[in-house]
């Protein structure tokens, strides 16, 4: 097990009702198994959030689930304008 920093940002500070917070996770935690974590854990409010957001792992934006997550993952809602 490791310890991840997850900030939130905006719509996603409101579903998850804080805006940052550290999470224990697998080893091998990935950004597919983080975000099915924090649906879970938020429910549908940060469930459509994570549709449509991005993750950005370490400071690089990640769009495949299959990303190794690090030791910070900002969730970012989608952005006005694209």
């Amino acid at each position: 097990m490791t310890m991840v920093t997850v900030r939130y940002f905006a719509a996603a500070a409101e579903a998850a009702g804080v805006e940052e917070e550290r999470l224990e996770v697998d080893g091998d935690a990935t950004v597919g198994t983080l975000r099915d974590e924090l649906a879970a854990r938020y429910g549908a409010d940060m469930q459509r959030v994570l549709q449509s957001g991005s993750f950005l792992v370490d400071g690089t934006v990640q769009r495949d689930p299959a990303t190794p997550i690090g030791e910070a993952v900002d969730i970012l809602p989608p952005f006005a304008g694209g």
